[in-house]
């Protein structure tokens, strides 16, 4: 065991090591003498030791190819042609299928002229071995070299029948055309590679060889066959660039452009880059505007559909969709394409779900009615959409009016007025029952409209909109005592989402008809409902406008009682408001002794502070706001006198503080 274990002080490295054993040489071994062999004697003592050494290495491990090779090169290396055969073809007794046996076979046959030798040792290759190409390459190249161009031409027939791999089938015919064999390369082309190999690569080369060799019809022709043969189940768009590329060097530019249009029109759209992109160039190239314009909308359509394939239910994009194929294409397509978006339902039954989806419909009725003409289909899609529609749970007003609006276009009164009644049983609105009161307004059906708003007010009494309108259509039609009694029905409800507006407008319905009795009657029953003081300022300027001699007195009682009825508001501001309003009135119609009055009236501003709290009821600091303090409020009286007092005190303390600081400066003066 080591007992101390703590590193030497001197540290070695591997590095220094190595470099300690390279300048020592220690793993070297001198080399051998070298031995000069002066008679045949000794030659044959060496021939003899190095067989021994080579018999000794197969017989240790026989299945070592390297040691049958290198024993038959070094008998070649001497000459001994018959002796390294017979190892060669002892070593293939061992194993047959090694390849580099046969090859280094071969080639020393080749490399001593043994042309036949040769020929007999790739024959019995290329019959025990056949799918190994490399010895039919290395046999036809012999027989090539050796100017046996039919004993080629037989070898590669030999090899032809096995059907081997593309490559060879081009190195057949290559071979032809070495030899101007033009009609027996064409023959190989027919007869074997394209039906052994019938891939779209080997097409487009026979069509190119054709067309290499001038013969344009028959380039064309196969070209012709090629689409044919592939049909459309299988199309590639790597034949039909080749083939537009071919027209286009004939100068056939319409033939290309065909050509491009047949293979856009069937092949799927992911699978087209490279045709979409070769057709605009082409386009580019020797189109007109509108063929340019032409590939670019088909670029547009294919990514739309990308998009639309991605999600249906994206309604932007069918709408981008729809206003491409509108402007650029057949009615029919347009419909097809109209077809398919509408069909993507929403899977919820929610509104805000089919807010876009509605217009898919629209648009594709006002397609049918405005730009196809078709009015029967229009109103197919119309009903078609309407039976869609869950009403129970929602429904679309602008479909219902939109529908009434196409059938009246069609002067088909009798249907839009149906529509407009299933629509009003159905899913009652305000907007259904506000448009076909419109429309019957429109059509001067006065009978019709009094029966629609009794129908609407049943169905929405507190829509004061509703009760003006009604009021106002009575009124037009010069009977006013409907028109009273429909104002008097509609501020006796419960419930109305605007009641200020409707008490407006029945005040200046009674003002318009000239009835100030009326008019301040209802001011007094609003005034018993609210007390706001935008009501009190409006009975004031009535009664100022209304045009007798006691409106002044009339006007100033109104305030005065405004001010009464406001001491108990909260809301000083309002009460401010009030004042205001009563002081800009006697500015313009009263005397100084009333200007004073309301003066001694206007309450006195001033700034307070305040604590705040947050939501959680800690301090949140202080605020500053104005407050009004009215002459009239005896309860304030007090505090207003505590107020002036302190005022009045702390004038008093800043008084003494002055004087009591003045002279000091005079003593130091005089000090200096």
């Amino acid at each position: 065991q080591v007992k101390n274990k703590a590193p030497a002080e001197v540290q070695i490295t591997a590095e220094q090591l190595l470099r300690e054993a390279k300048e020592r040489e220690l793993e070297l071994l001198p080399p051998p003498p070298q031995q000069k062999i002066t008679d045949v004697e000794e030659l044959n003592d060496y021939k003899l030791r190095k067989r021994k050494t080579f018999e000794d290495n197969i017989r240790k491990n026989r299945t070592v190819i390297s040691n049958w090779i290198k024993y038959a090169q070094w008998e070649e290396s001497l000459k001994e042609i018959q002796r390294a055969r017979s190892i060669y073809e002892r070593a293939l007794d061992v194993d047959y299928r090694n390849v580099t046996l046969w090859l280094k076979y071969a080639e020393m046959e080749m490399k001593n002229r043994q042309v036949n030798h040769a020929r007999n040792i790739w024959d019995r290759a290329i019959t025990t071995l056949p799918r190994v190409n490399q010895f039919w390459y290395k046999y036809t190249y012999m027989e090539e070299m050796l100017g046996n161009v039919a004993g080629s031409r037989q070898v590669f027939e030999r090899w032809m029948e096995w059907q081997p791999e593309e490559q060879a089938w081009h190195s057949y015919i290559n071979f032809e055309l070495r030899y101007k064999e033009v009609d027996r390369a064409r023959s190989i082309y027919e007869t074997v590679l394209v039906l052994v190999h019938p891939d779209v690569k080997n097409w487009i080369k026979y069509a190119r060889f054709e067309e290499k060799h001038s013969y344009f019809a028959h380039a064309r022709k196969v070209y012709e066959r090629a689409v044919e043969f592939f049909g459309e189940e299988h199309m590639d768009e790597h034949l039909y660039v080749a083939f537009a590329k071919f027209e286009e060097n004939q100068k056939e530019f319409e033939r290309v452009r065909v050509i491009y249009k047949y293979a856009l029109d069937r092949i799927p759209k992911q699978d087209a880059q490279n045709l979409f992109k070769n057709y605009t160039i082409f386009e580019k190239k020797f189109g007109d505007r509108r063929g340019i314009e032409d590939i670019i909308v088909s670029k547009r359509r294919f990514q739309y559909e990308e998009e639309v394939k991605a999600n249906p239910h994206n309604y932007d994009a069918w709408f981008d969709y729809l206003r491409l194929v509108e402007s650029d294409t057949d009615a029919e397509t347009v419909r097809e394409v109209y077809e398919r978006a509408i069909a993507n339902v929403p899977p919820i039954q929610e509104k805000r779900h089919w807010k876009r989806y509605i217009y898919l419909w629209i648009n594709y009725a006002l397609y049918e009615e405005l730009e196809a003409k078709a009015s029967k289909r229009t109103r197919q899609v119309y009903q078609a959409c309407l039976e869609l529609l869950p009403h129970k749970k929602f429904t679309f007003a602008k479909m219902w009016l939109l529908y009434a609006q196409f059938e009246i276009r069609q002067k088909n009164l009798p249907l839009a007025r149906r529509a407009l009644g299933t629509s009003i049983g159905k899913c009652p609105k305000n907007k259904l029952f506000k448009g076909y009161i419109e429309l019957e307004l429109q059509l001067r059906e006065f009978d019709r409209c009094r029966k629609l708003y009794e129908k609407f007010l049943e169905f929405a009494p507190e829509n004061c909109t509703s009760w003006i309108k009604f009021a106002e259509l009575e009124t037009i039609l010069g009977d006013i005592d409907r028109a009273r009694a429909i104002y008097e029905l509609a501020i006796s409800q419960p419930r109305l989402d605007m009641p200020e507006v409707l008490w407006k407008s029945y005040i200046d319905f009674e003002i318009e008809q000239e009835e100030y009795e009326k008019t301040r009657s209802l001011y007094r029953r609003l005034l018993q409902r609210t007390q706001h003081v935008k009501v009190w300022i409006s009975l004031a300027q009535f009664e100022l406008s209304a045009g007798q001699e006691e409106r002044l007195p009339r006007c100033r009682q109104v305030y005065e009682e405004a001010n009464k009825a406001m001491r108990s508001c909260e809301e000083k501001e309002e009460r401010v408001m009030l004042l205001e309003s009563w002081r800009s009135f006697e500015d313009e119609f009263g005397t100084d002794a009333t200007k004073e009055r309301i003066d001694k009236l206007m309450p006195e501003k001033i700034k307070k502070r305040r604590k705040l709290q947050a939501e959680d009821g800690s301090d949140a600091g202080w605020e500053e706001y104005y407050d009004y303090i009215f002459p009239e409020d005896t309860a304030n009286q007090p505090n207003l006198k505590l107020l002036a007092m302190a005022k009045l005190w702390k004038k008093q303390q800043q008084e003494s503080e002055a004087a009591a600081v003045d002279p000091d400066k005079d003593i130091d003066e005089s000090q200096t």
